[in-house]
């Protein structure tokens, strides 16, 4: 029985020291500026490039960057083909079934409609509106009376709309002002609407050492004021700490 208790600590203390020597892979959808995207170089960029490599250098993990379609993050990371989603994604109860939640790095992010047109009644069942799938901005659209479209880009949602597919999009406003202001055609109405709990890193539920590296990580971020900083350098208007 001895040499099992001794056997089963050293083991422990290998998979600890593994752990730490690990590379971390980031799960992210580089297709959803300005929080994340590929550039011309075609590297990772944005808001979340640039904050999931403090976190990293804080958390003193070597990570890498893995770009994975929005439909299929979740399960991808469950799989274990990265170790942690940083893709805009909102906490939310639904996804709290599957994975687990680090500290949010934004506030409840301002969902905006963008349209081509004045005048088009959002709640309308006859009103077409356009989002994302599996996003929480989808979700709204499917409760709000309008019928919902969905896509599997952000940039196909707006793109039904400049084309009439679609009468309307529901969105991060993060991410909607930019693209109205590069095209007169489209246009935000209505007030901000506030969902989900903030966006933050989705972790797999055994994850626990890596949640807690990035949580105390984010929430010395928050404490020093380089969070907000990001925020404003990345997200125009939105909600700091």
């Amino acid at each position: 029985m001895k040499n099992l208790i001794i056997a089963a600590a050293v083991a422990s203390l290998t998979a600890g020291a593994a752990f730490a020597q690990d590379t971390i892979r980031l799960g992210t959808e580089g297709a959803y500026p300005p929080f994340n995207f590929v550039n011309d170089s075609g590297e990772v960029d944005g808001f979340e490039r640039e904050l999931g490599d403090e976190l990293c250098k804080r958390a003193e993990l070597t990570c890498t960057w893995v770009t994975n379609e929005w439909d299929s993050i979740i399960p991808n990371l469950t799989s274990g083909n990265y170790d942690a989603i940083i893709a805009g994604m909102s906490i939310t109860e639904e996804r709290k079934k599957d994975i687990d939640f680090t500290s949010n790095y934004t506030q409840p992010d301002p969902s905006s409609y963008v349209v081509a047109r004045e005048g088009v009644d959002l709640t309308s069942p006859d009103t077409i509106v356009a989002a994302q799938a599996s996003t929480i901005q989808s979700s709204h659209v499917a409760s709000s009376g309008a019928t919902l479209l969905e896509f599997p880009t952000p940039e196909e949602t707006m793109a039904a709309v400049r084309n009439g597919e679609a009468d309307a999009v529901l969105s991060d406003k993060a991410y909607a002002v930019p693209v109205t202001e590069e095209d007169d055609g489209l246009m935000i109405v209505g007030d901000d609407i506030l969902l989900g709990e903030g966006m933050a890193l989705g972790i797999r539920k055994s994850d626990t050492e890596l949640n807690k590296k990035f949580s105390d990580a984010i929430d010395e971020m928050k404490d020093d004021g380089t969070l907000n900083a990001l925020i404003d350098k990345w997200l125009e208007g939105a909600a700091k700490f």
